[in-house]
This record gives structure tokens, C-alpha cells and sequence, in this order.
């Protein structure tokens, strides 16, 4: 029989921030995330309601940022004034990133002087949405860059100083996936972020008819694989890759699990209980969404989700076996108070037997399989 676990030992300090910056220069065919393009007054708005929303959360948490993440959308699309701007709220009310503040840039939108003036601001790290280097993959992408300038902008953000993440899209007809791989590296990239060209309900691809079979899907993940390897990149989770000490550390506190703020239109949190108490005895922690921009600029209030300890386990399972590193079972039975190796034992047994999943000591990580079926995986512990 299993003992109890002890009560749930969570950190009550928010480190770690999410910022939506919605706005796009164009809407690419296969995007269902919340972007929209800028439209006259409406960039002035949003930065008076994220003044306004930043203190609001600044009020409630106790906020000691280890890093910062300005996603969308394209942040880089913001008018270097209108950056400032969104940055001088932020560091007024939640402070900044003590170990990482990363930036997400469109290759279109570089320069020079604009990737220094993103420096003087803070931010030290550049995800660049490169998607791939040949310029008939960009094209039917819908991409507004081409292969030349995606080049020049992340040689531009290294020569400034950034630690330069690069995204790729697989599986899509004719790319030459090696080619794209080996030239992002040449670069001199420290981590690569490779994802399937997904088709999502509601985009201009699904209205197409695009389509991806599953085969092209899993060669692209093992041809990235093998090829990022060789090139001395680590798989550290399913879909990216880093040179040592490249890791992205923001990203990283999402597949652990931990707490994080989330700040604009359509921006999602994983909060404390209501400021660092326990809410009730059942919740652990909240999880929020905020409605997106035309309702979030009136100060609507978005979806809030109270997170049990089953669920913050199951949550972090499914999240923390994305990871190479896999979980640690005992550190989130402190964190949640239960016994998960105990409550769970049924289906590590099974997934073990399966090949999906592996267990050495404390440590459940996910084998190639089961990364590839996690879904699967997950739902079993979902039934327990």
C-alpha cells in the first residue's frame, strides 16, 4: 500500500511571463493562434489596457521574474517606440527577467539598428520565424520573407548579441527538410524549434483542402532528429533542439509545470491560488485565459479554471513527458500531495510494458514510441 504524500509544497512567487502582442503584418494560411492585423488607434489601445492589466496582476501575485516571453502574433512588428512603450509597463509593475527575456521576431522586420534598439531594451534571446530557407517553402507558406532575408535577420540578431532560436515547419510538399536544417545551423543557431505543418479548422489551408499525411509527419521528426544530432544539437524536448546551455528557459517552465503570468488578449496563465493562498482546499492552482483583444480591451473577464491536485498531476505528466528529462515523480508528489507513483501505478505499469514509457527510480520519461503516441499515454492515466 502506498503512504500518503505530504501536503502539496508549491512555489507561491510567479517567475515567469507570458506576453500576447497580437498584431501581424499578415495572417499566414495555416495560423489559428489570436493575431489580427494593426488597424489605426488599436496598438495605442492595447498598450493603455496592458499598462492597466499589468498592475492589475502586480497587485494580486508576488511577482520575481526569471524570464520574459513576448510571443503573438509578431512582437517585432511593434514600432520600436510602441515596444518601449509595452516593455517600460511591464518593468514598472512585474520587474524583468532576471535569466532570460526572448523576443519573437518575423525575419521581415530586422535590422540593424532595429535588433540593437531590441538590446538596449532587455531582451537577449531572438525566436526567429524562419520556417524554412527555400524560397518555394516560404511561398506556399504564405510567408512575406524570403530565404535571403530570413539569413540576413538571424545573422543580424547574432551579430547583436542574441541567443538565436530558429522555427521550422516539417512535412510540408517539397521542402528539402535537410537543406533547411543544415543552413539554419550554418548560421550559427543555438536551438531550433521544428513543428509539423498542422492544418488547423477555420484557416485559409483547411479552406483549401491542405492536407498532411501522417508518414510525411513522422519522417520530418526523424529525419530533424537525426540530422540536428549530428550536428551536436540535443532533442531535449519533442520538438526542439539546443546546443548545451541553449535550452529555452522560459519554455522549460511550461513543460514543468510551473506557474507563469499571462498578459494581453488571449494570453494564458498558470496562476498561484488567488495571491500565493490556497483558494479552497481542492485547488492548487488557476488556470486563465484572457478573451481576446476587442473584449480584453473592455476588461472582460476571461475563462478561469480551478486546477486540482489530479489534475495539476495529470497536467504535469502530460507536459513533463514531452521532456527528454522526463518527470520526477517524487518532486511532483511534494509539489501536488499526492502519491503519484502510487495513484498511478496501474498505468506506468502498462506503458512500461508497451515500450512507451521508462521508469529508473523516481525518474518517468517517454520512449521515442511513446512520444509519438503520448496522447495515448496520457488519456490512460486520465481513466485512473
Amino acid at each position: 500500500m502506498s503512504l500518503p504524500a505530504p501536503s502539496p509544497a508549491l512555489d507561491p512567487v510567479v517567475r515567469h511571463l507570458y506576453v500576447h502582442v497580437p498584431f501581424c503584418p499578415t495572417i499566414c494560411p495555416y495560423c489559428d493562434f489570436h493575431v489580427l492585423t494593426r488597424r489605426a488607434g488599436l496598438v495605442e489601445r492595447y498598450l493603455e489596457q496592458i499598462e492597466v492589466e499589468a498592475a492589475g496582476l502586480a497587485a494580486v501575485y508576488t511577482v520575481e521574474l526569471d524570464t520574459v516571453y513576448l510571443g503573438g502574433g509578431t512582437p517585432s512588428f511593434l514600432r520600436d517606440e510602441e515596444l518601449a512603450a509595452l516593455v517600460g509597463s511591464v518593468r514598472r509593475h512585474l520587474g524583468w527577467g532576471r535569466v532570460e527575456n526572448t523576443l519573437e521576431v518575423n525575419p521581415g522586420t530586422v535590422s540593424g539598428p532595429r535588433a540593437g534598439h531590441w538590446r538596449a531594451l532587455g531582451f537577449d534571446r531572438a525566436s526567429v520565424g524562419v520556417q524554412s530557407l527555400d524560397d518555394a517553402t516560404l511561398t506556399f507558406l504564405g510567408r512575406q520573407h524570403d530565404a535571403a532575408q530570413a539569413r540576413e535577420a538571424v545573422t543580424t540578431l547574432i551579430g547583436e548579441g542574441f541567443r538565436v532560436s530558429g522555427d521550422l515547419i516539417t512535412a510540408v510538399p517539397g521542402q528539402p527538410l535537410l537543406s533547411d536544417v543544415q543552413g539554419l545551423v550554418d548560421l550559427g543557431v543555438g536551438h531550433v524549434s521544428a513543428y509539423t505543418l498542422t492544418i488547423e479548422p477555420g484557416t485559409e489551408f483547411a479552406r483549401r483542402g491542405v492536407t498532411v499525411q501522417e508518414d510525411d509527419e513522422r519522417r520530418g521528426f526523424e529525419e530533424t532528429e537525426a540530422a540536428l544530432t549530428a550536428l551536436g544539437f540535443a532533442r531535449y524536448e519533442v520538438s526542439n533542439y539546443a546546443r548545451p546551455g541553449q535550452e529555452s528557459r522560459h519554455n522549460l517552465a511550461y513543460w514543468q509545470g510551473r506557474t507563469y503570468l499571462g498578459l494581453g488578449p488571449g494570453a494564458a496563465g498558470h496562476y498561484p491560488a488567488e495571491g500565493g493562498a490556497r483558494g479552497t482546499e481542492d485547488m492548487l492552482t488557476v488556470r486563465r485565459t484572457n478573451p481576446h483583444l476587442h473584449g480584453w480591451l473592455t476588461g472582460a473577464v476571461g475563462e478561469a479554471e480551478a486546477i486540482d491536485a489530479t489534475e495539476f498531476v495529470t497536467d504535469a505528466l502530460f507536459m513533463g513527458l514531452r521532456l527528454r528529462a522526463g518527470v520526477d515523480l517524487a518532486d511532483l508528489s511534494r509539489r501536488s500531495g499526492l502519491d503519484v507513483a502510487g495513484v498511478y501505478a496501474a498505468p506506468i505499469a502498462q506503458n512500461v510494458a508497451r515500450g512507451l514509457l521508462t521508469l529508473d527510480g523516481d525518474r518517468l520519461r517517454a520512449t521515442p514510441e511513446g512520444w509519438w503516441v503520448l496522447n495515448r499515454v496520457v488519456t490512460d492515466f486520465l481513466e485512473i
